[in-house]
């Protein structure tokens, strides 16, 4: 794994802080951001189901992990924005960018004790270099910088990460194509279950500039509808280098596509934690 890939590689024990710490969400919004609107091109997202025990040691608190049928899940969000801008702006003047994003389906309870699901992200990338210059300093969450390489013939998706500064060997790369059924050892016992699954997870939360913050960011779809892929090819350092992931303790579960879809931005403020993720 590169230097850059940090999260869990010494796999530490979590520590604990105090409850109110650890769990609340600081009521301070990102006064100054505004809420971005723009198109969703394509957003490819590759599951892998984890074992918790495996997939816990990566969280920092609260979070834990959200189990489907007793496994984990967690994957890459491979994602294309179009006509990015402010609400009210209109889209001719708005940006495009690739991103990419490692997720982790969470569970936790809030400083009222309510119980909250969404995405812990600990690393995003982006081929724009505006994300990476207002990324955790005017909008949520730092991007790292990347180069994507896309291919996309027909219903054929390839795309290859590589870190700016390490072209040597990707990041992550998938190969994807439409299919019209599930795999048959899945989580999810049909589409219209993934739809839901990821429509709870909306809100994710990320590394943000401060040591001990997490940057929260909520994503507003105007529909949740996603198509089935079947996968060719699927690598990533973050899961294959990562120590605190075994060899048996995760494996592919699913892959599916969403496109043209409207769809919102909203910072959700920040929340404490108690390592940097």
């Amino acid at each position: 794994m590169s230097a850059a890939l940090t999260i869990g590689r010494d796999c530490p024990t979590p520590s604990v802080l105090p409850r109110g710490r650890a769990a609340a969400i600081a009521n301070r919004r990102h006064g100054l951001v505004p809420t971005l609107r723009a198109v969703i091109d394509r957003r490819l997202l590759i599951n892998f189901r984890v074992a918790p025990d495996a997939l816990a040691r990566l969280l920092p608190p609260p979070f834990r992990p959200k189990l489907v049928r007793g496994w984990g899940l967690a994957g890459i969000c491979l994602l294309r924005l179009r006509d990015v801008r402010p609400v009210g702006l209109p889209a001719f003047i708005g940006l495009s960018s690739e991103n990419a994003a490692h997720r982790i389906a969470v569970e936790w309870e809030d400083s009222d004790g309510v119980a909250r699901e969404g995405v812990f992200i600990p690393r995003r990338d982006t081929a724009s270099r505006f994300n990476q210059l207002v990324g955790g300093r005017v909008f949520p969450g730092v991007h790292h910088a990347a180069t994507f390489r896309v291919w996309e013939p027909g219903n054929r998706f390839k795309v290859v990460v590589f870190n700016s500064d390490d072209e040597a060997r990707p990041l992550l790369r998938v190969h994807a194509h439409l299919t019209d059924s599930l795999p048959r050892d899945s989580v999810f016992r049909s589409v219209t279950e993934a739809e839901e699954f990821f429509r709870a997870g909306a809100v994710g939360w990320s590394p943000g500039r401060r040591e001990g913050e997490l940057d929260g960011l909520e994503l507003r779809a105007l529909e949740w509808h996603l198509e089935p892929l079947a996968t060719d090819w699927v690598e990533s350092r973050f899961f294959a280098d990562n120590p605190c992931l075994p060899a048996g303790s995760w494996q592919f579960d699913s892959a599916f596509l969403m496109r043209g879809v409207e769809c919102e931005w909203r910072a959700c403020g920040r929340m404490a934690t108690t390592r940097r993720a």
